[in-house]
């Protein structure tokens, strides 16, 4: 089982590893490890009717309902589709192509193809599992790709985690702006790029 180190707290080496489906936590101390199951997350879709839930969802659950929706629109989530799509929700921030090949290979132990990665990320995109920060060249899952909607993001400059709203204020604007320049939009992206709360120093506007 491969470790993931992420994080080195009071000299104990903290990280991750899996077996199959299974994940588990790893604490190293004074050469010993210690490992525990991680608690399963929620693998069945979980309709969800809160358009200003900011996609706090179980990214168990996010990949099951995007094998749902490949399934009853014909499409085929292939094993390398699924993979990248598992890897950018356990994430949670926009990661570039290359970030997600090093992840691809660490985790599975063997090397993938750039062409065949990007492939799979149009697959994606092109199914509105994820969307494409154009600013970052990175990507990020759509937190509600059963709904249709356009993507708005807000992303934070200094530790580049990014949150996605929908606001059909926005969608009402970029529509009426559409009609009137004679356009057919066939897929919008709004970034929108500052510092997030945490980031912002205490006491800054």
């Amino acid at each position: 089982m491969p470790l993931v180190v992420s994080d080195l707290v009071r000299g104990r080496l903290v990280g991750s590893c899996h077996r199959g489906r299974q994940r588990y936590n790893v604490t190293l101390l004074s050469g010993n490890a210690e490992i525990r199951p991680i608690e399963p997350l929620p693998t069945e879709p979980q309709p969800c009717t809160d358009p200003d839930c900011r996609g706090q969802h179980a990214p168990t659950e996010r990949v099951a309902l995007a094998v749902s929706l490949c399934a009853a629109r014909g499409s085929k989530l292939t094993t390398l589709r699924r993979q990248v799509l598992e890897l950018l929700w356990e994430r949670g921030r926009p990661t570039g192509a290359y970030a997600l090949i090093e992840a691809l290979e660490l985790r599975y132990s063997r090397p993938f193809g750039p062409p065949t990665v990007y492939r799979a990320l149009e697959f994606l995109i092109s199914e509105r599992l994820v969307s494409k920060i154009e600013s970052r060249n990175a990507y990020i899952p759509c937190a509600h790709p059963e709904r249709q909607h356009e993507c708005l993001f807000f992303i934070c400059r200094i530790c580049g985690a990014s949150t996605e709203l929908e606001d059909p204020r926005v969608v009402q604007v970029l529509a009426e702006d559409a009609a009137a320049l004679g356009y057919h939009v066939t897929r919008s992206v709004v970034e929108v790029e500052g510092a997030c709360p945490k980031c912002i120093p205490a006491g800054a506007a």
